[in-house]
């Protein structure tokens, strides 16, 4: 069984994590054969409170989660402080040494930069924050025009919404484009904006 990680921690923005958390499980749940499964890890294995609000249980600790294939780090208010925690940081660059795949939502990508993991990369990120990515590290070739960026082994996305994009790609990378289709025709996502 190949496992999937979101990350919670205090103040991560709702839909960062939870509009992958939607792609991901419904795809898990509805095709258990294609052999991945997913689930939400915090610092202590406890519940979060979301920026919003919203307090989301996690199913691990960082210490006692299963080994992973992806790991994907939501943004939100709760990536300033990370950006200069020396302790997470440490522990995004051991993920990326046995991590196969490191994805990000929103200001995610921030600190994967922070960390020196999006050096000489294309990379994007929340729109309002492009300007920052470039601050933390200069060598990102910024694409603040996607709704996601696929480096092989490392995938951004832009803000909140965009994370379902890249969710629903992941399904697609990691199973098929058709699979993909029928997670986004099974959580009916045909985004056509009212405004």
């Amino acid at each position: 069984m190949h496992q999937i990680g979101i990350l919670l921690f205090p103040d991560v923005e709702e839909l960062d994590a939870i509009g992958p958390w939607e792609v991901l499980s419904f795809w898990t749940r509805n095709y258990p054969d294609d052999g991945w499964r997913v689930f939400c890890v915090s610092a202590d294995g406890g519940p979060v409170t979301c920026a919003k609000g919203l307090t989301v249980q996690a199913h691990y600790s960082m210490a006692d989660m299963p080994a992973l294939e992806v790991l994907l780090h939501p943004g939100g208010r709760g990536t300033r402080p990370q950006i200069t925690d020396a302790d997470h940081l440490d522990w995004i660059r051991q993920q990326r040494r046995i991590v196969p795949l490191m994805t990000s939502v929103c200001t995610g990508s921030l600190v994967f930069a922070a960390a020196g993991l999006l050096r000489d990369r294309p990379a994007t990120t929340h729109w309002a924050s492009t300007g920052r990515l470039k601050e933390l590290d200069p060598t990102v070739d910024v694409r603040d025009a996607e709704r996601f960026v696929d480096d092989g082994d490392v995938i951004t996305s832009a803000g909140i919404s965009a994370g379902i994009d890249m969710a629903l790609h992941l399904v697609s990378r990691l199973s098929s484009p058709e699979r993909a289709r029928q997670v986004r025709r099974g959580i009916q996502y045909n985004p056509q904006p009212p405004v």
